[in-house]
């Protein structure tokens, strides 16, 4: 692709607004941001915070450990980190910095000020709605469709910031629709290195990072130890598997390390960068052609996901495990042919698979996703695969991930509201 093609620079772009860094789970991170800039505009410490989030929202924050709290879970934890130790100057790192002392504090407040959570039953998938008080004071803050997008500020009856709302509308973003299969196989190809060696090689850095955390540590269920403990020694696949779902464990665990996120998942991120990593180096491949491979896994990921939606009742780690296992496909010499077919194949095998919120199962589902990545690759190498009009497979890459974004969009919104009524039970 030529630096002169719209394409190019919007693809840099993209990759630049999907790869940023995130501590813990995206969802919980976006109340704690909120939350920080409602008393940054109520200028004081809230003695009420009343939180209103639609049921992804609730799904994806109900189970997991909010970092930097001392082990505290769920929407009242995130929002009382932002109240008491949030800088929203950080955005998805709004609560890196917290003390010691701080945590003690938000234990402190949530006993004396306790935390109350309303479902928001709207059009909008993505919507977090936070009202603070003290006293005859009042500041009011929305996020809507992405995790730091907020549409709405309010002080004391005067709206501050006030921006049109309609679901899935990311505006503000470079348009996704420039992507295509064949566009990112060609950018992948040909994008000088050193116009992604920034936001790539943060990926690598901060995701290893964290992997390795998950592999020396006890978090979770500890998949990515169990996944390596019982493959054989040497198994590239498998050390590629576990590295991948050990990065998850620390990050569903709390683990206070930042991730760098795709499409708004830390999972998603892991997803798509560890597993094609730790395969590279396993081959001895070069830096050159582990960036390259970086790259087109990122942008599938990113690709697929643009269909889906950030939030639904789809799992993320399907798309990023099919987008892995087309990047494995790259370093292992293969084409566009390659890579797309391994892209058709996984998603023939593993989608469906569920969200039912962010947990300690993530790293399981990870490493699942991974294995259909890889076995979908291991297929057309063997001069096999699924063909248009096998289920939800169609003739063409591009018309079968409109059938996964159709799927994952609207065939499962029943199941994401099943979902969430069987977790608000337990």
């Amino acid at each position: 692709m030529d630096k002169s093609n719209e394409k190019y620079s919007a693809y840099i772009q993209i990759l630049k607004e999907e790869l940023v860094p995130a501590m813990g789970c995206t969802e919980p991170i976006a109340i704690a941001y909120a939350a920080a800039k409602g008393r940054e505009v109520l200028g004081e410490l809230p003695d009420q915070v009343v939180v209103e989030a639609s049921g992804n929202i609730i799904k994806n924050v109900k189970s997991v450990v909010v970092p930097n709290t001392g082990g505290l879970h769920g929407i009242e934890a995130a929002a009382a980190a932002g109240v008491v130790a949030g800088r929203p100057e950080l955005m998805l790192e709004v609560i890196s910095q917290v003390t010691r002392e701080q945590q003690e504090e938000m234990r402190v407040y949530l006993e004396e000020y306790p935390v109350r959570v309303e479902f928001l039953d709207g059009d909008l998938v993505f919507d977090i709605r936070l009202t603070l008080r003290r006293g005859e004071n009042e500041a009011k803050v929305r996020i809507a469709n992405y995790h730091t997008n907020i549409v709405h500020l309010e002080h004391n009856g005067q709206v501050l910031l006030d921006l049109p709302v309609e679901a899935e509308d990311e505006s503000g973003l470079t348009d996704r629709s420039l992507l295509s299969m064949a566009d990112i196989f060609d950018f992948a190809q040909t994008v000088e290195i050193d116009d992604v060696r920034e936001v790539i090689g943060r990926q690598i850095e901060c995701n290893m990072a964290i992997s390795q955390e998950g592999l020396t540590h006890s978090y979770g269920a500890n998949i990515g130890q169990v996944i390596q403990a019982s493959s054989p020694a040497g198994d590239p696949i498998a050390r590629a598997k576990s590295a991948a779902a050990a990065g998850s464990d620390a990050r569903m665990g709390g683990c206070e390390m930042p991730v760098i996120i795709n499409s708004g998942s830390g999972n998603q991120g892991m997803t798509a960068s560890v597993p094609v990593i730790v395969y590279g180096r396993e081959i001895g491949a070069s830096e050159e052609k582990l960036y390259r491979a970086l790259v087109l896994s990122n942008l599938i990921t990113i690709h697929q996901k643009t269909r889906i939606g950030r939030l639904s009742a789809y799992c993320g780690a399907v798309s990023a495990g099919a987008a892995a296992g087309a990047g494995i496909a790259y370093l292992d010499g293969g084409g566009y042919e390659e890579v797309i077919h391994t892209v058709v194949n996984a998603l023939a095998i593993v989608s469906g698979m569920i969200c039912d919120g962010a947990k300690a199962s993530c790293a399981g589902k990870i490493a699942a996703a991974i294995d259909a990545g890889v076995l979908g690759y291991r297929m057309y190498q063997q001069g096999q695969q699924f063909h248009g009009g096998d289920g939800i497979i169609s003739r063409g890459v591009e018309k079968t991930l409109d059938n996964v974004g159709r799927l994952g969009k609207i065939g499962m919104r029943s199941t994401d509201k099943e979902i969430l009524q069987i977790m608000l039970q337990t």
